[in-house]
């Protein structure tokens, strides 16, 4: 799905000029960003949390496709989110269709650090997917 929402206004972010790591807190998964290989795909903004976990085998809900018009990629930035972009208005507006709002919540899809520090990343366990089919 993916793409870009033309109704909203493109978020100011600054993509990282050297590797840093971000961890998902609950999955156990650290993963070191490389700039030269961003964006990953093509959800969410080029270098957002939702990008990087996609790219690293995390999933992370996004039914709107990592637009900015729904909440399901809600995550809260535990550490390093004075290095992510400020949030939007549209991002804020679409955030508090989220429960168990914090002040460290952002959506994935608009979250981008610039990697002057490492993220630490919680997935609420009401986003987090729990029904997996084998393989």
């Amino acid at each position: 799905m993916g793409g870009v929402n033309p109704y909203l206004k493109k978020p100011e972010t600054k993509l990282p000029a050297k590797p840093y790591q971000v961890t998902f807190v609950q999955r156990g998964v650290t993963v070191t960003v490389d700039p030269a290989k961003l964006p990953y795909g093509h959800e969410g903004q080029p270098g957002s949390i939702l990008d990087i976990a996609l790219a690293h085998g995390v999933d992370l809900d996004h039914a709107c496709g990592g637009v900015c018009a729904c909440s399901t990629c809600h995550v809260i930035v535990r550490k390093g989110l004075a290095s992510c972009n400020e949030s939007s208005e549209d991002e804020e507006d679409q955030l508090d269709n989220a429960p168990g709002l914090t002040p460290q919540s952002r959506l994935g899809c608009q979250v981008v650090p610039d990697g002057t520090s490492d993220v630490e990343v919680e997935i609420p366990e009401w986003n987090r997917n729990l029904v997996r089919e084998e393989h």
